[in-house]
């Protein structure tokens, strides 16, 4: 519950950075991804040794994050990203394993199953960003040479527009790099829903089977 609700307040409060602000304050709504990472590690109640590495990396991102608040340095920033990407990665794998096809079906798993979209669309974003970051053509619709806090809620925006196959056209990618993450990006939006919907019909037929067997007994 705590990271749908992080997450969902961190869609919406960069939307509304966008909007109102200007950069300065983007960027601090941006750092505040930080959050984001904490509340999933503490959210999860485990003592695997991997979860308790995984506080490393919540770290690292603060740390490149106030380096690169005070020094602009381009790499700097490109680590930061890239941790955040590891992470969220590392986030939506974990709650792969707890979502698909395991356990008995409960308001935790749905929303385990909601969490796992948004990082998905999130992991995209970031992977477009840092293909913009490096490539610097990467997509058309967008300024040239703008930071990268300024660059991701745009890549937040595309990103769910692809996950769901929506497809407007403002943004639209260039390189065939780019144009392979899109189109792979689609599929896999597609075929999420699909396996998630399976997952949880199964799971919840499994169970209504299990309470049967009881009951026959």
């Amino acid at each position: 519950m705590y990271l749908t609700v992080a997450l969902t307040l961190l869609l919406l409060s960069t939307a509304i950075a966008q909007q109102f602000f200007d950069a300065s304050i983007q960027r601090f709504v941006q750092s505040t991804t930080v959050i984001t990472l904490l509340l999933a590690v503490w959210g999860v109640k485990s003592e695997h040794v991997l979860f308790t590495k995984a506080a490393i990396f919540p770290s690292a991102i603060i740390l490149t994050s106030m380096i690169g608040n005070y020094t602009n340095a381009f790499g700097i920033e490109f680590t930061h990203l890239i941790l955040m990407l590891f992470f969220f990665v590392f986030t939506a794998f974990q709650t792969l394993k707890q979502v698909i096809f395991s356990g008995k079906i409960d308001g935790n798993k749905i929303l385990g199953s909601i969490c796992l979209y948004l990082l998905l669309g999130l992991i995209w974003a970031l992977l477009y960003t840092l293909a913009q970051l490096y490539f610097g053509n990467a997509f058309s619709g967008l300024g040239e040479n703008e930071a990268w806090y300024i660059l991701f809620p745009d890549f937040i925006y595309f990103s769910f527009v692809t996950l769901t196959t929506l497809g407007f056209g403002d943004i639209s990618p260039t390189l065939p790099l780019t144009r392979f993450l899109v189109y792979f990006q689609a599929i896999s939006g597609q075929f999420y829903l699909a396996i998630i919907i399976a997952s949880l019909v199964g799971a919840r037929m499994s169970t209504m089977t299990q309470e049967d067997d009881r009951s026959n007994h």
